[in-house]
């Protein structure tokens, strides 16, 4: 009877998908599912190599656990029946000879709009001699931009604060992360931190953007202009306050943030640095890295991955990783793409699990595998 249940759903989940591509899927209106942010402009011609009317997603498994989580991602969705094929590429600093070039993983992403993606390794030291990591390399071919974490407390998972309900916009395409580095003298290191104008406006708007679709009624900013007046004054006071009840508010430094209670604070508007920082810290603050979603967009691509970076290597292979941040990331993509029954689906088979509390990974209190939770959460599909 379940199983009927079920396949009746997913037939009128089709039919539905269906109406929308009908329609074409564009992200300027109104959200469907406020726990996603979208790209500013229409992805109507969303998949060019697209046939029978599926989606096409490039796939970045990632370093450390990444692979585990990435298939449970595959199996919830083949149990689902989502009609999102992946276009895989292994892709790793850790492991040069065996990634694809960035090359072919940049015209896969942009070519298809959308990618679900690993949290990538950075070694401490370049092989090659560059600066610049291969995350870095990506944003930057892809002009990923705005970095979206949205940290939030999940039913039945033990935390000190209740009730967390924060978004972190974070500008990661210069600041502290611009690979500018040079030796001046023997033993005198010079790093830059660069700022622009341009750029600082640009996150500036979208996350006042962002706060205005999702209902907040402030947007934070963390920084240090009281010491570093220009480069941090730059992103402060650069500013871009559009004609919305919106308002640039609580403009705390980086030191005084910890002092913040997390529920006061609702969208934050970061420099690169500052908002990466804030993201681990928060995602503390709920659970961990494994419960956290996050995504990175441009003007005209989007990619889904854990808002907290750690790829857990002393996990890999034990099967014992928490698979539901990267679930979540694949919800919140399905929404991206206006596939908002299967997304509404998975999340609220994340949210059974949770609640009911019998299936728990060791980072939650539990003894339950990777595998466990998959299942659960599959069984949980209706």
């Amino acid at each position: 009877m379940s199983l009927l249940t079920r396949n009746v759903c997913r037939a009128l989940m089709q039919g539905t998908y269906m109406t929308h591509m009908g329609k074409g899927v564009h992200t300027t209106s109104v959200n469907a599912d406020k726990n996603v942010c979208y790209a500013p402009h229409s992805i109507s011609t969303l998949q060019s190599s697209s046939t029978e009317g599926r989606i096409k997603c490039t796939l970045i498994p990632g370093d450390g656990v990444g692979p585990e989580l990435v298939y449970s991602v595959q199996e919830v969705f083949k149990a689902a029946d989502i009609p999102v094929d992946f276009e895989s590429f292994f892709f790793s600093e850790v492991n040069p000879t065996l990634s694809a070039p960035l090359e072919d993983v940049v015209n896969s992403i942009a070519r298809n709009k959308c990618c679900i993606k690993g949290i990538l390794a950075t070694p401490d030291f370049s092989h090659t001699g560059e600066l610049q990591t291969l995350n870095m390399k990506l944003r930057n071919a892809l002009d990923l931009y705005a970095n979206v974490v949205h940290v939030k407390s999940l039913p039945n998972v033990k935390s000190r604060h209740r009730d967390v309900d924060c978004i972190i916009i974070r500008e990661q395409t210069e600041g502290e992360y611009s690979a500018l580095e040079h030796e001046s003298v023997p033993g005198v290191v010079e790093c830059l931190k660069i700022i622009t104008a341009a750029k600082s406006e640009r996150i500036a708007k979208f996350a006042f953007d962002y706060a205005v679709k999702m209902g907040r009624k402030k947007v934070t900013a963390v920084h240090k202009a009281n010491i570093m007046k220009l480069g941090d004054g730059l992103f402060l006071h650069g500013k871009i306050i559009p004609a919305s009840p919106i308002r640039e508010d609580d403009r705390g430094q980086l030191l005084h943030a910890d002092g913040i209670e997390p529920q006061s604070v609702r969208c934050h508007g970061d420099p690169n640095l500052y908002g990466n920082i804030v993201d681990n810290l928060a995602s503390g603050l709920v659970g961990g890295a494994g419960v956290v979603a996050g995504a990175s967009y441009s003007a005209e691509c989007a990619v889904f991955e854990q808002g907290a970076r750690h790829i857990f290597s002393g996990a890999v292979g034990k099967n014992i990783a928490n698979p539901t941040a990267m679930l979540l990331c694949s919800a919140n993509l399905l929404a991206h793409v206006n596939l908002h029954p299967y997304s509404r689906m998975i999340k609220n088979a994340i949210n059974k699990v949770l609640t009911d509390g019998k299936v728990r990974t060791k980072d939650l209190g539990g003894q339950s595998t990777t595998k466990d939770f998959t299942n659960a959460v599959i069984h949980c599909l209706t």
